[in-house]
């Protein structure tokens, strides 16, 4: 369906629009390689900042089921497992790191640090 949408935004008839749809992938929910990257969000493509407050919009999401679309459940259950999944690693990594400053900054490696800052470490 997006997809679709965005062929109508494209000139798909000549090569450009072609070439670049070539290069389009579009997935339902955060398929395995992609799963692993860090997720980042561009304030610049914020609906509160791009769209004006008297606009109407719709999420592809909610046109997507109104149209017949039956995975959405499936989609949501995956992304659940997803965010508990990455709470508990950010929290392994937040924990790895104070366990790192804490030991940085301990008197007993104090001397040890001061050699290493002498060589440029």
């Amino acid at each position: 369906m997006f997809w679709k949408c965005l062929r109508g935004m494209v000139p798909h008839k000549m090569a450009k629009g072609a070439a670049a749809l070539d290069k389009l992938k579009v997935f339902e929910g955060v398929p395995f390689p992609y799963d692993q990257k860090k997720r980042m969000v561009i304030p610049d493509a914020l609906r509160t900042l791009r769209l004006k407050s008297h606009r109407n919009f719709c999420s592809l999401g909610d046109l997507a089921a109104i149209t017949g679309w039956t995975k959405g459940g499936i989609v949501a259950t995956l992304e659940e497992k997803r965010k508990v999944k990455s709470a508990a690693f950010y929290a392994a990594k937040s924990a790895k790191a104070d366990a790192k400053a804490k030991a940085a900054g301990d008197k007993t490696v104090a001397a040890f640090n001061t050699e290493l800052a002498k060589l440029g470490y």
